[in-house]
């Protein structure tokens, strides 16, 4: 499907980006509204989320505790009743807690990381999935770690709960290829070893970040999905460099 298509709808796709505040979701937003897309950026924090808008040129800022299922659902109605319904979701929260060996892997690490990764990515994917599933160019995106394929006992608990989230895709992706015939919609997992961004570099010049993912990649990467047949997508694991 190209990317004219997508847009011969009444209006163009409307993303969700969870966790744009980041740097990550400012650069996700930015690549999605230089391509025409609609964006509303979420996070917790009002005063951040509307910096973050801010640098995007166009997306919509919310604020919204994306683990409490009734603020989510509150943000889908204040969505559908001023935009209509969702096309995509790209969901950014996570976070990193690790230690030295297996006895590091503290319970509140894992508290933390569950709350933080898992309960956001359910409480969002159940609240707009029938609209993903409906959309001509539905599509959810999150982003995972190579950990899960190659984890230490310093990483334990990240890279547990990044497999988990990573299966929850792999959910999706199975209902959303019996949803339809026409295979209109997809779910995918976009696989980095890090992110790395201009003020990260700023901070530490001599640092050459190896094999770390600029997050511009990553927002053009996310554009680039919607121009991809959901058919070739759906379930993928895609390796970013």
């Amino acid at each position: 499907m190209a990317i004219t298509n997508a847009f011969e709808q009444s209006h163009p796709p409307l993303v969700v980006i969870a966790g744009g505040s980041s740097a990550a979701g400012v650069a996700v937003a930015q690549a999605l509204v230089s391509a025409g897309f609609r964006v509303a950026t979420v996070g917790s924090d009002a005063g951040r989320i509307k910096a973050a808008a801010d640098q995007t040129g166009g997306a919509l800022p919310f604020t919204c505790d994306l683990a409490d299922p009734e603020s989510v659902a509150s943000l889908a109605e204040q969505i559908h009743h001023d935009h209509g319904t969702v096309d995509g979701l790209i969901h950014l929260v996570g976070g990193w807690r690790g230690g030295k060996g297996l006895a590091a892997q503290t319970d509140a690490d894992w508290d933390f990381l569950h709350h933080s990764v898992l309960t956001t990515l359910r409480n969002t994917t159940r609240t707009f999935y029938a609209d993903i599933a409906a959309s001509p160019v539905g599509r959810i995106a999150i982003v995972s770690s190579t950990s899960v394929t190659a984890p230490t006992l310093g990483n334990a608990n990240y890279a547990a709960i990044k497999a988990a989230a990573e299966t929850w895709v792999q959910a999706l992706a199975s209902g959303l290829a019996g949803e339809t015939t026409e295979n209109t919609a997809a779910a995918v997992v976009l696989v980095v070893k890090a992110l790395v961004d201009d003020a990260m570099r700023a901070k530490a010049p001599e640092r050459k970040f190896p094999g770390f993912t600029d997050v511009a990649v990553m927002g053009q990467t996310v554009v680039g999905l919607f121009s991809t047949p959901a058919a070739q997508l759906n379930g993928d694991r895609i390796v970013l460099n």
